[in-house]
C-alpha cells in the first residue's frame, strides 16, 4: 500500500482507487493516534505528504468526502492556504462536494478573483480551465488554455489538455498542432506518439468528401506514429491495438488492382509508400503481440504489465473481426 501512495501510477483504476481510499479512515486515525504507521510516521518527509495528497485524490473519485477533507485539513495545516498546490486541491475538493449548477458558478468566480489578484497561479488557471470544461463551456477553456500557454509554452499537460479540446470541437488540425507540442517537450512518450496515430487516424476518416488516396495517406502516416509507439514501448497496448488496425486498412488499400489509380496513388505526409511486404510484416507483428497480451490477460498473468480490461476486450474483438475476415 505505501508503495501506491507514494508512486502511484499516472491512472489509477477504480478498482485500485477504491482499494486505497478504504484504508484512508484507518490510516487518518492512525496518524492522529499513538500507533505508529512507517509510511506516515516520517515526520517532515516529502513521502508523508505525498500520501496525503494520494489519499485525498483517491477519496474524492471514490465519493468519502469525510476522508478527503481530514486529509486536505492536515495539508492545509502544514503548507498553508496560500500554498498554490494546497489551494488547487481544495478547488478540486469543493467541486467535488458543490451540490448544483450555483455552487460551481460560485467556485468559478472564486478562481476568477484569485487568478485577478495572481494571474500567475497554474493550479488554480488549471482548475478553472477543468471546472469551465465540465461545465460544458469548452470554447472558454480553449481561449483560458492559449492564455495559460502563452505563459508557460512548455507545459506538456496544458498542450494535451488543449488538443483534447480541440477534438471535442471537431477541429482535428489544430488537436493534431497541440500534441506535436507535447511531443517537442516529451519527444519520447509513448502514449502521446500512440494518440497523435489515433488523431491522424480520425482526422483522414472525418471528411465525408475523402477518397481513397486522402484515407490511404491518413492510414501511412497513423501507422508510423503507431509503429514508432511500440518502438519506444513494447509492451502498449494502445500502440499494437492502432498498428493492427491501420496496417489492417492500409493492406485492404495495397491489395487493391494497379489499375486503380486512387490505390496506387496513395502515399504518407513525406511523399512515400511503404511496401505491401513491409504493411504485411507490421501486421503480423501487432497482431501476435496483441494475441500475446490477450492470452496472458485471460489466465491472469500477474507477472507483466497490467492492463485495462476494456482494452483487452477491445483488442480480442478487434482480432476475432480481422479472423472472420481472413476466414470469408
Amino acid at each position: 500500500m505505501s508503495s501506491l501512495l507514494l508512486h502511484p501510477p499516472a491512472h489509477l483504476s477504480p478498482p485500485l482507487d477504491l482499494r486505497i481510499s478504504q484504508q484512508a479512515p484507518l490510516l487518518l486515525q492512525a496518524s492522529s493516534s499513538s500507533v505508529s504507521i512507517p509510511f506516515l510516521s516520517s515526520g517532515e518527509s516529502p513521502e508523508r505528504w505525498t500520501i496525503y495528497e494520494q489519499l485525498l485524490l483517491s477519496c474524492l473519485r471514490t465519493g468519502d468526502d469525510k476522508s478527503a477533507r481530514l486529509c486536505l485539513e492536515k495539508l492545509i495545516d502544514r503548507f498553508g492556504a496560500t500554498n498554490e498546490r494546497v489551494m488547487g486541491l481544495k478547488g478540486m475538493f469543493q467541486e467535488a462536494v458543490a451540490g448544483d449548477d450555483a455552487a460551481l458558478e460560485r467556485i468559478l468566480k472564486e478562481y476568477e478573483a484569485i487568478l485577478d489578484d495572481d494571474p500567475t497561479n497554474t493550479p488554480i488557471a488549471k482548475r478553472r480551465i477543468a471546472l469551465l470544461r465540465s461545465m460544458s463551456r469548452a470554447e472558454d477553456a480553449i481561449s483560458s488554455l492559449v492564455k495559460l500557454l502563452d505563459m508557460s509554452p512548455t507545459d506538456a499537460e496544458a498542450w494535451s489538455e488543449l488538443s483534447d479540446l480541440y477534438l471535442s470541437q471537431g477541429l482535428y488540425q489544430q488537436a493534431i498542432f497541440s500534441l506535436e507540442e507535447v511531443l517537442l517537450v516529451t519527444p519520447n512518450a509513448w502514449n502521446i506518439h500512440a494518440r497523435m496515430g489515433e488523431l491522424v487516424f480520425i482526422a483522414s476518416n472525418a471528411s465525408a468528401s475523402a477518397n481513397d488516396a486522402d484515407i490511404g495517406k491518413g492510414l501511412i502516416d497513423s501507422m508510423r506514429w503507431f509503429s514508432r509507439s511500440v518502438e519506444l514501448c513494447d509492451d502498449y497496448l494502445r500502440g499494437y491495438y492502432g498498428l493492427k488496425l491501420t496496417s489492417s486498412r492500409l493492406l485492404q488499400l495495397l491489395s487493391q488492382e494497379p489499375k486503380n489509380a486512387s490505390a496506387s496513388g496513395i502515399s504518407g505526409l513525406d511523399g512515400t509508400q511503404p511496401s505491401l511486404i513491409t504493411v504485411q510484416k507490421l501486421n503480423q507483428q501487432a497482431t501476435a503481440k496483441l494475441s500475446e497480451i490477450v492470452r496472458k490477460s485471460s489466465h491472469g498473468d500477474k507477472t507483466g504489465y497490467s492492463y485495462d480490461q476494456a482494452e483487452v476486450i477491445a483488442a480480442r474483438e478487434l482480432l476475432d473481426r480481422d479472423k472472420h475476415i481472413v476466414e470469408r
